[in-house]
């Protein structure tokens, strides 16, 4: 018993401190910005809405501080020069003297001065917070490691990483043209072309050089045209028509007459005149004979190929790389040409093939579903352009879900159209694509309040075109409780907040971003940060995945709103610009729109045209670094990018 009295004593004093410690969540890290400096971020956040004291910055005996301790001789850190980012809040103390709290969490930079051989930094940090009447505190030991300095010329300059994405492209197109050749156009045409050839042919090696040189035919029948226009109009010309407003809108127009052929209300062919001919010239024999019968069947199965092939014009343009589209319709040609060579070698295959029947215009509709939602993917990018706001993300996802609850209900034979034969039973493969279908349906459901939809982000809509969006609005509270959102200037060092475009454009994730070069300049001459130049655009289907994929990344959405002032360049807005701001070039061509006079402002300074481009900018408009950092999902790259070119700035002051 004579222990008791000591052992509650300590009981009371213990338990405060435990809860202390773990109500209290820390994070300590050492970053260096030159071989003798660098800055270490003490992070500190609470579990319990405890307000945490300020660092110490003047008076060394004031108690009401944090206190940082450094062991060693390698380190010395500049205790009177420490920063703290948090949401800060004043009060006054039983003496009248205003204190400096912050809520929930705080961070503290605390400039080091190093050794170029120094490689850890280690020591004792005392903290102290308010929480109601108490004042909960403790000692926390750390150790950290220090990196070798991040340099712009470390990291790679391949940012778009062309060879991975020419890859993509060509796998893509190529599992389409295979998929063209389960059309009802394409399909029926394999057996009797290799039959022909086989027949036809002296000797089978002959008919076998016959069907690969048909095969090439088709090959080059697609991908010379592409080749040709890129050669003769530059090397983004398919670039630019692909996110031109008025070929969206025809896009949109000629997906809507293609769904409604494939349903069956009309037959869409190319003139008749042309299959005639060329099979006039196919009847000639020899090679170019048959050159023009590959010409015949790429006219004949224009029907059901042409939608496919726009599509894939579309995408592949978008993306930004000058080849991409040329090695989009080869990936196509090979597709498509494969078969014909492949049973040509294995002509005991054919027999392997399903009859032709009714289950091909089962193929043939159900393409029109999804050439119906394509259609939707082009009108939203013209809806985007001229703000009609027709096909906002909650509208567009309801137009899907529908689609492809239609589309699943047809699968399951519960809709019938006038080609389609009776189906007296459910097939296998028809039951799962119907449940495919299905969940992909119920998959856009929660798209509806918000969720993210990652890997669709680049043909639906944007978020910040939703009325009602969750997602986004738990980073508008997040902003109103850290004090990121941006106000109507209090003091001389706090920037004017954006005026030009605000109403018709907007970033996501509760990011404040200038719409106009200039206004963003003046901003950040006045908080002294770099400038990071977003040239995006409406129509920019790789601009959505960047947002979604890499910007919401908390480690990444915290720089970009600490560290820089975002200046959103859209290359494809169509608002006019006042009449002083109207601008005629020395060709004699006039940027009338703020589209225009973003997009000659990117190439005419970089050198470039292709969304997205992420350029970075110091306070007198020169590059922070001579990398043009495009598309590129790449998280850790994309970090290590921005502190580069922040470190770059840091040290040029």
């Amino acid at each position: 018993m004579k222990y008791f009295l000591p052992a509650l004593i300590f009981l009371i004093g213990f338990v405060p401190l435990l809860h202390a410690q773990r109500s209290v969540q820390f994070c300590y890290q050492a970053q260096r910005l030159s071989d003798t400096s660098g800055v270490l971020k003490i992070h500190l956040k609470s579990t319990d809405s405890t307000a945490f004291f300020a660092a110490e910055q003047s008076a060394a005996d004031n108690p009401f501080t944090a206190q940082l301790h450094v062991e060693g001789n390698d380190t010395m850190v500049a205790t009177q020069k420490v920063k703290a980012i948090g949401n800060p809040i004043t009060e006054k103390d039983n003496g009248g003297h205003i204190i400096t709290l912050y809520r929930d969490s705080v961070t503290f930079l605390y400039p080091l001065h190093l050794k170029k051989d120094s490689s850890t930094i280690k020591g004792t940090f005392v903290w102290l917070g308010k929480k109601g009447e108490d004042y909960p505190s403790n000692e926390e030991k750390w150790k950290v490691n220090i990196p070798s300095v991040i340099s712009i010329d470390n990291i790679s300059a391949n940012t778009t990483a062309p060879n991975q994405t020419l890859w993509s492209v060509f796998l893509l197109t190529f599992g389409a043209g295979l998929l063209a050749i389960i059309t009802p156009c394409v399909f029926p045409l394999i057996p009797v072309t290799v039959s022909f050839f086989l027949k036809r042919s002296k000797t089978r090696t002959e008919g076998i050089r016959n069907a690969v040189w048909y095969s090439i035919s088709i090959i080059a029948i697609y991908t010379i045209p592409t080749l040709l226009l890129t050669l003769i109009f530059g090397d983004t010309i398919l670039y630019t028509i692909s996110t031109s407003a008025t070929t969206n809108l025809l896009f949109f127009a000629i997906f809507i007459i293609f769904a409604i052929s494939f349903f069956g209300a009309f037959e869409l062919n190319l003139p008749s005149s042309w299959a005639n001919k060329a099979d006039q010239k196919a009847g000639k024999g020899g090679l170019s004979g048959i050159f023009f019968m590959a010409l015949t069947l790429v006219i004949v199965s224009f029907s059901c190929t042409g939608p496919i092939v726009g599509t894939l014009l579309g995408q592949t343009s978008a993306k930004g790389v000058s080849i991409a589209p040329v090695i989009g319709m080869l990936g196509f040609g090979v597709g498509l040409a494969l078969p014909f060579s492949l049973f040509a070698f294995f002509p005991s295959m054919l027999s392997a093939l399903p009859k032709s029947g009714g289950w091909l215009n089962s193929v043939k509709v159900t393409f029109g579903f999804i050439e119906l939602a394509l259609a939707l993917k082009f009108l939203s990018n013209v809806d985007l352009i001229y703000h009609w706001h027709l096909l906002n993300r909650d509208v567009f996802l309801v137009l899907w879900i529908v689609i492809f609850t239609l589309m699943g209900m047809y699968l399951l034979g519960k809709l019938k159209f006038s080609h389609d034969s009776d189906l007296a039973y459910l097939t296998v493969p028809r039951l799962f694509f119907a449940m495919i279908t299905f969940s992909f349906a119920l998959y856009l459901v929660p798209g509806l309040w918000g969720a993210p939809l990652q890997p669709l982000s680049g043909f639906i809509p944007p978020a910040t075109t939703q009325d009602f969006n969750l997602d986004n609005l738990n980073y508008k509270i997040d902003d109103l409780k850290n004090g990121h959102y941006m106000a109507a200037p209090t003091a001389t060092n706090q920037p004017e907040p954006p005026k030009k475009y605000i109403d018709k454009l907007s970033v996501p994730f509760g990011l404040t971003a200038y719409f106009d070069l200039e206004e963003g300049m003046a901003a950040a001459k006045i908080v002294k940060k770099p400038i990071m130049l977003d040239f995006t655009g409406h129509s920019c289907p790789n601009c959505r995945k960047m947002e979604e994929q890499v910007w919401k990344n908390p480690d990444v959405l915290n720089r970009i709103k600490n560290n820089f002032v975002l200046v959103s360049l859209y290359v494809d807005e169509s608002t006019e610009l006042p009449a002083p701001e109207q601008v005629t070039l020395p060709n004699g061509d006039k940027l009338t729109t703020v589209g225009e006079k973003n997009l000659n402002y990117e190439v005419t300074k970089f050198g470039l045209n292709a969304q997205p481009l992420y350029m970075f900018l110091d306070l007198n408009g020169n590059p922070l670094s001579d990398i043009k950092y495009g598309y590129n999902p790449n998280v850790n790259q994309f970090i290590q990018h921005l502190d580069a070119v922040k470190q770059k700035f840091d040290a040029s002051k």
